[in-house]
């Protein structure tokens, strides 16, 4: 039996993994993950299994970097490629094109689309935009330096996602992996 209230939510955000560095402004959504930044994600995915927060509901932005860290994140996760693996969940997953370079108001409402009955969902995304949701949620547990690569935060949500606000969500961890 747990005391966990039923309708408590689960939000992680998580900064996408370290990419490799661009040659110009014009294919910055098109970067990839360096090796370490592969490596960080599996580790992320690998943390997230631990802490038993697989999540119901995945949001990523379309943003290259963002697509290989969810797939190193679910191989963390289940040793599996999310494509079809035969061990672990199978979380809804959602490529959202306004997730790239969003302020944290667009990534909050964002978040406020998730299915009601999700009761854990991920969000990765890019900076400043995720760190500064994360400073939204909770202002008071906000590390002043923002979110590093491969860098999750956890916060629970007292209520449903349609019900999100500022200052909303309580931080209640923070983990950066590394592979």
């Amino acid at each position: 039996m747990t005391d966990v209230d039923p309708d408590t939510r689960t939000l992680v955000l998580l900064r996408h993994a370290k990419a490799e560095q661009g040659s110009d402004a014009a294919d910055d959504a098109e970067r990839p993950l360096s090796a370490r930044g592969n490596a960080d994600a599996a580790a992320a995915g690998a943390w997230l299994a631990h802490q038993g927060l697989l999540p119901d509901v995945v949001i990523c932005s379309t943003a290259r970097r963002t697509r290989q860290t969810w797939h190193g994140v679910a191989m963390g996760m289940t040793g599996s490629p999310p494509e079809g693996g035969p061990t672990g969940p199978r979380p809804t997953v959602r490529y959202e094109p306004g997730a790239y370079d969003a302020h944290p108001e667009e990534l909050l409402s964002l978040v406020r689309t998730v299915d009601p009955a999700a009761r854990t969902a991920l969000l990765i995304a890019h900076n400043p935009g995720i760190s500064l949701l994360s400073a939204l949620l909770d202002p008071e547990g906000v590390d002043d330096e923002g979110l590093r690569t491969a860098e999750l935060a956890v916060h629970r949500c007292p209520s449903g996602w349609m019900e999100l606000s500022r200052a909303g969500a309580p931080f209640t961890a923070r983990h950066t992996a590394r592979g």
